[in-house]
């Protein structure tokens, strides 16, 4: 029997809405003022909503079961498969040896820890995410900079706040893709309006970012490599964010490079007077020795840079079209959630599908298990080692794993019973400030989700029509959801969890939170005030575009999704043939350094 949806309880939205906001605010105490293990803060936040859910909103009890555990499903995978398989890639390089060499190769650049942030938190985080997404860039550069030795909380702080910039078009522009599709508007104006707000935000995040990390004085010591790094950013993203040739698809991968190039060719030449780091480190003198050839430092990067191609390949839409269409030749990978599926009515009346996507092949996780798989034989690791690997970050991330899955279970509950609807309902009461207001709750949907993707298809259609009520270009709230959502992603303790599993500080998840909270809600604060101006002093920063219609787009897409595109396997196949290539070359040409072989089982990561 199908249960239909009261997002107003108590008939006064305000009222509801107050109550609907409880686990949320239980969240904000349980990590910023009681300072709890993230997974007994997420259960805790978890099991509020759900009483809420079944006592105040109504829900059937087994309709609150079901979808607490579908969005713990969903969190195992695709979400925490991704986590893990980059984790599998990153300790390899550590257990073989081989992040040696990546250490020393950043220190002939710079031994400087400011400017080792600038390259990999802002720079190579963002690439990441332009590829991967989904808490992959905060992962690797976590991991990579505790290993480099920082600090473990700034490591997982800045890498966090890092992930700000490039959050909107992460995993080749799905964010930006997904809320055009919900709010009926197309994508290349979503990604026009959204690339002429935070470029501005991220040319100010590196020197944020350094001034953080070192103070006021120690940080405006590298104002010219903060402008290089991040004007660079800022400028392709803007030119790559408009321009149809390469948005919405392309803009993370392009400001990235970018970014990486400008950044190392202006430390070629400039370097500050005095290298800077943590208190607890000795002092060094600018740059190191470089200790390895050419040939040994591609090696050691190699399984990166196979990592990169891999989850690129998986982000062309005619290859991961194919990769679906070889897996349902298997078995079936979409799973009705019985008792469930279609048995929930939202507040618009339409049911609500839950359908879970086991699309093992295609999803980015696999990518990255993929590079693994070949990064084996590039660091020359035992078969054994491999396995040692693999066993003990499992064992590490064991919370974050539970953490994940939960807080994932907090996002489902929150939306089908209808207290996340009733949160933008009410946000929808604020007139003429709700341009403002539609970044906050951007911001509080990937609080709750940890998905920029999530919250723009969670708020999308409200957002949209909400602003052609009071007379604005639904456009604009939507840029607001999205821009207010990555300054959400700092906090989410979904972020909080992959960083705390990627540099060893589990069960310490309130620090993080405390550190990033301040900043989160002041980036969301800035992004709100910035889409009030566009819609009421600027309105020319609001792009023109002809809406779709709905109709014919949902009908082309679906002609898409069901034709089988063998281009999709060609362009597999030439990915595949240049990651065989970067093996054997780095293989050969890092011949002379030889991965340490596998002594004993036991492997220990910081």
């Amino acid at each position: 029997m199908t249960w239909q949806m009261n997002v107003d309880p108590f008939d006064n939205i305000g009222l509801s809405a107050l109550v609907a906001a409880l686990p949320i605010a239980f969240l904000f105490w349980a990590l910023a003022i009681k300072r709890m293990k993230g997974h007994f803060a997420a259960l805790g936040g978890t099991g509020i909503a759900f009483l809420i859910a079944v006592f105040v909103y109504g829900m059937p009890l087994d309709l609150a079961a079901l979808s607490t555990l579908y969005g713990g499903a969903f969190g195992l995978f695709p979400v925490c498969w991704i986590v893990v398989t980059a984790l599998f890639i990153y300790n390899m390089s550590v257990k073989t040896g081989q992040f040696e060499v990546i250490k020393n190769s950043l220190a002939s650049i710079s031994d400087d820890r400011r400017l080792q942030a600038l390259l990999i938190a802002f720079s190579f985080g963002a690439f990441i995410e332009g590829a991967a997404g989904f808490g992959t860039p905060v992962a690797i550069t976590a991991a990579m900079l505790a290993g480099l030795g920082f600090n473990p909380l700034y490591a997982a702080s800045i890498c966090l706040i890092a992930n700000t910039a490039p959050v909107a078009w992460g995993a080749i522009g799905i964010p930006i893709v997904v809320g055009g599709q919900v709010a009926g508007i197309p994508d290349l104006a979503l990604s026009q309006m959204v690339g002429r707000t935070l470029p501005f935000l991220s040319f100010l995040v590196p020197l944020y970012l350094v001034i953080l990390m070192a103070g006021w004085k120690k940080g405006l010591e590298v104002w010219p490599a903060c402008l290089v790094s991040g004007g660079s950013f800022a400028i392709a993203q803007y030119f790559s964010a408009n321009s149809p040739l390469t948005a919405p698809l392309l803009p993370d991968l392009i400001a990235s490079i970018t970014s990486i190039i400008c950044t190392v060719t202006f430390l070629k030449v400039w370097h500050p007077k005095e290298s800077w780091h943590f208190a607890d480190e000795p002092k060094r003198e600018g740059k190191a020795k470089l200790l390895y050839t050419g040939g040994q430092i591609f090696r050691a990067w190699a399984p990166f840079i196979i990592l990169s191609l891999f989850v690129c390949a998986w982000g062309i839409k005619p290859v991961n079209q194919a990769l679906d269409q070889i897996t349902k030749t298997v078995f079936n990978f979409a799973f009705p959630i019985a008792g469930l599926d279609q048995m929930v009515i939202d507040q618009a009346g339409k049911a609500k599908a839950a359908v879970y996507k086991f699309n093992v092949l295609s999803a980015a996780g696999t990518a990255i298990l993929f590079a693994w798989f070949f990064s084996i034989v590039v660091m020359g690791a035992s078969l054994k080692t491999a396995g040692c690997v693999a066993r003990d970050t499992l064992v590490t991330l064991k919370w974050p794993i539970v953490t994940i899955a939960t807080i994932l279970g907090f996002a489902y509950i929150m939306n089908f019973s209808g207290m996340a609807i009733t949160l933008g309902y009410a946000v929808a009461r604020t007139g003429a400030a709700f341009p403002f207001f539609a970044a906050i709750l951007g911001w509080l949907g990937v609080f709750m989700t940890g998905s920029d993707t999530s919250t723009n298809a969670l708020f999308g259609k409200l957002q949209a029509v909400t602003a052609e009520k009071i007379g604005i270009d639904p456009v604009i709230t939507m840029s607001a959801n999205t821009c207010g959502g990555v300054c959400g992603k700092m906090i989410s303790p979904q972020s909080i969890s992959v960083a705390t599993g990627a540099t060893g500080m589990v069960g310490r998840e309130s620090e993080i939170f405390r550190f990033t909270f301040k900043h989160s809600i002041g980036m969301a604060v800035v992004v709100g005030g910035m889409h009030m101006l566009w819609a009421y002093v600027f309105p020319g920063m609001v792009p023109t575009y002809v809406k779709p219609v709905a109709a014919a787009a949902a009908a082309a897409a679906g002609a898409v999704q069901a034709a089988v595109n063998p281009v999709g396997l060609m362009w597999l196949g030439i990915f595949v043939a240049i990651i065989t290539c970067v093996t054997f070359l780095a293989r050969r040409l890092g011949a002379d350094l030889e991965a340490p072989t596998a002594g004993h089982d036991e492997v220990h990561f910081h």
